[in-house]
């Protein structure tokens, strides 16, 4: 079997939206960006630390992506799981603890399979824990599909043996400080896999269905060509702009909803068609590539030193505080807060406008007014 289901666990919120995107994605190179080869040695590293925490005899993995802030990560996750594993021993005798667990769940989804991260079962209980070193994207356990289908492949094993009542899904983003969890019954997630999942992965498998654009477009890597998105996106740059202020108030709602997607959708195509025409030779009519700007730089600091003392230059050195972060590194976090705790502070952001589903308070706007007296953005082409 191949390593890589034509329709992925990781992928199931794009492909149950977007039926066609998973066959679709098949003309397209896989290839593995920065972001994700970080998560994989992320990855990496709290299976080796758990397997230590577990007594589980494991070789440190070495990486070039190791960092201190990974280790901090991938030190918090372990506990996090030791402490559900913890909770699973007081209302079961001995639980199980399944840590990278390959999972099949074609039965739903033709030839899907995926690797949990951690997997603990205990009586009438299955709980999925899954790590994500992503910051870009937040998250969230509640009917998340991608969970779902790693519950459905534990239960196919271990359910007749641990008679699961229910099912407890964590998603552990230690980067944007986000553990979220979400339960649900073993009846319900069998129901929704049987009537909802079943039929679309059949369609999806097989090419079919519509092509629908949607948030979930974000990681397809068709994305960028995809004509049902294009005309998607296109349609906002169709309204015929007039000055906000002739716009009515629900206009206004409109394009601020879409506005971010679209402008996302306009880089990706710039960032497109910019590696097209720089690494590959790609000729677009009515464009060029030029030089972009760029800031001048000493070639050499100590050369440039000596050249300044030897001609009468002194003052030539600027001291600064080490960054908030390097400092609480430096004392460790306890002696940190103790000796620097009451002379840090946190400045209120500049006020910025989001749609109701981000999940920060709102402001209260009465005491900003001034502050928010101007918002522009600038779209250059380089």
């Amino acid at each position: 079997m191949s390593d890589h289901a034509v329709l992925s666990a990781s992928g199931s919120h794009r492909w149950l939206n977007c039926l066609p995107s998973a066959r679709l994605e098949l003309e397209f190179e896989n290839s593995e960006s920065n972001a994700a080869a970080e998560g994989t040695a992320a990855h990496a590293l709290c299976e080796h630390k758990l397997k230590k925490a577990l007594h589980m005899r494991s070789k440190r993995p070495v990486s070039a992506y190791n960092t201190d802030e990974m280790e901090e990560h991938s030190d918090a996750y372990v506990e996090f799981v030791m402490e559900q594993f913890e909770l699973a021993r007081q209302s079961c005798t001995d639980p199980l603890i399944l840590i990278e667990q390959r999972l099949d769940f074609s039965c739903y989804v033709p030839q899907g399979f995926g690797t949990g991260d951690c997997i603990i079962i205990g009586d009438k209980k299955l709980h999925i824990i899954d790590f994500k070193y992503g910051m870009g994207v937040l998250v969230d356990a509640v009917d998340n599909p991608q969970m779902k289908l790693y519950a459905l492949g534990a239960l196919e094993i271990y359910d007749s043996l641990y008679d699961i009542e229910e099912v407890s899904m964590t998603i552990f983003q230690p980067r944007r400080e986000n553990v979220s969890t979400w339960t649900i019954l073993v009846k319900e997630l069998k129901d929704w896999a049987e009537n909802e999942l079943k039929p679309k992965a059949k369609k999806a498998y097989e090419g079919e269905g519509d092509y629908l654009p949607g948030e979930w477009c974000t990681f397809c890597r068709a994305a960028v060509k995809c004509r049902a998105r294009a005309e998607e996106k296109l349609k906002l740059a169709q309204m015929e702009f007039k000055l906000p202020p002739l716009l009515t108030d629900s206009e206004i709602e409109e394009a601020l909803s879409k506005l971010s997607d679209l402008t996302k959708w306009a880089n990706e195509i710039i960032g497109y068609a910019t590696d097209a025409a720089v690494n590959h030779g790609k000729e677009w009519h009515g464009f060029k590539v030029v030089e972009g700007r760029s800031v001048r730089k000493y070639k050499d600091e100590g050369a440039v030193a000596e050249a300044a003392k030897a001609n009468g230059y002194k003052d030539i050195y600027r001291q600064s505080l080490i960054t908030l972060t390097e400092m609480k590194k430096l004392m460790g976090k306890k002696k940190f807060e103790e000796i620097l705790g009451g002379l840090i502070h946190k400045p209120l952001g500049k006020p910025t406008l989001v749609p109701l589903s981000d999940k920060r308070p709102a402001m209260n706007i009465s005491n900003v007014k001034n502050e928010f007296n101007e918002i522009t953005e600038e779209l250059e082409y380089e």
